[in-house]
């Protein structure tokens, strides 16, 4: 098979994929609007879709529902690419924005934030991003300067050993700030850090939309500077690239992507570990094709585990971050053993 005949089959079936999971996420769309505490049947859905519903079904279907859907299938999104991205510029298929600790850090900044706000309940959900922004910066540029040599780069094993240290140590002293919360901001925290997806109105969906729309994008037209800098420093040096200079605008960009999803959704993990390995098992490597169906895994991801958490028990609401748990951690496992191998 000649080159280009190779690139328009990876083509073709990267287009394919998108379709076929476009139509799962609508399909899970679907069901995730008849899933919850008030049950609507799928006729109530269409008809209150329709703008012929009752009031109450209105308020759950428009107010509740469809906000939380969106900010579901946009933190899965932009988790799953960040993760992408920090595991093509690190070359370590480990990288994941909760393992390396920038999830941590982002849920540090926002802790502080409710440590010293006043009503938890009214916290401006446009500032939000912006805070966890600054603490997953200063995460992962804590983490860049540890783990980097001048010598040989960023080591692959040096940089998820670093990450995690970092993130331990974030994680601890935000234990340490919980405790002293008062009673409300403590169960707000303690909801938040389990990735609840809490801010679910729509004031919450156009403060997380802007950072999604603009940095998907961004990533995509870096696909290729991903494929180059997936090789080793010298060779990508030797094609003109600027390593360094690429590595942080990239990484950049990752942070971005995890704050923001962070600050709206919670402590949600392993999305970032798992929408990449399954998007290259599906697509191979080479970014310009393995993107866009991560960012489509993602949002399944997020989106299935808050609808079975909704559904899941009658009374009792799980959130969807202890449901991805439940999936990532052994595959986070399976792959440990996997590199040690």
């Amino acid at each position: 098979m000649s080159t280009d005949t190779f690139v328009q089959h990876r083509g073709r079936r990267s287009l394919r994929l998108i379709v076929l999971f476009g139509v799962l996420l609508l399909v899970l769309f679907v069901v995730s609007m008849n899933t919850g505490r008030y049950s609507m049947a799928p006729l109530e859905v269409l008809q209150t879709l329709l703008g012929e519903g009752s009031r109450k079904q209105n308020i759950v279907l428009f107010d509740l529902r469809l906000p939380r859907m969106i900010i579901a299938v946009l933190i899965g999104a932009g988790l799953a690419v960040s993760g992408a991205v920090l595991q093509g510029i690190s070359r370590n298929g480990l990288s994941d924005p909760g393992i390396l600790g920038i999830n941590a850090g982002a849920g540090f900044a926002v802790l502080l934030f409710v440590s010293f706000y006043p009503a938890t309940s009214v916290a401006p959900p446009f500032l939000m991003p912006f805070l966890a922004l600054a603490g997953a910066g200063l995460s992962a540029l804590l983490i860049y300067i540890l783990s980097y040599k001048k010598e040989s780069g960023i080591s692959p094993t040096r940089l998820l050993l670093t990450g995690i240290a970092v993130g331990a140590g974030m994680s601890a002293v935000s234990v340490i700030l919980t405790l002293q919360l008062n009673p409300r901001n403590f169960e707000f925290v303690v909801t938040w850090q389990m990735g609840s997806l809490w801010g679910s109105n729509w004031k919450f969906v156009l403060a997380l939309l802007p950072w999604i729309v603009i940095l998907l994008p961004y990533v995509y037209w870096k696909s290729r500077v991903m494929n180059v800098l997936s090789m080793n420093e010298q060779i990508a040096g030797g094609l003109g690239l600027s390593v360094n200079r690429e590595r942080l605008v990239l990484m950049a960009a990752a942070v971005g992507l995890a704050a923001s999803s962070v600050a709206i959704g919670g402590g949600i993990g392993f999305v970032g570990l798992l929408g990449p390995h399954m998007a290259r098992r599906l697509v191979g490597p080479q970014h310009q094709y393995m993107l866009p169906i991560t960012a489509a895994v993602g949002a399944l991801l997020v989106l299935a585990g808050d609808t079975i958490g909704r559904s899941f028990m009658e009374n009792t609401e799980i959130p969807a971050g202890v449901v991805i748990s439940l999936l990532g951690g052994p595959y986070f496992i399976y792959l440990l053993m996997r590199a040690k191998a």
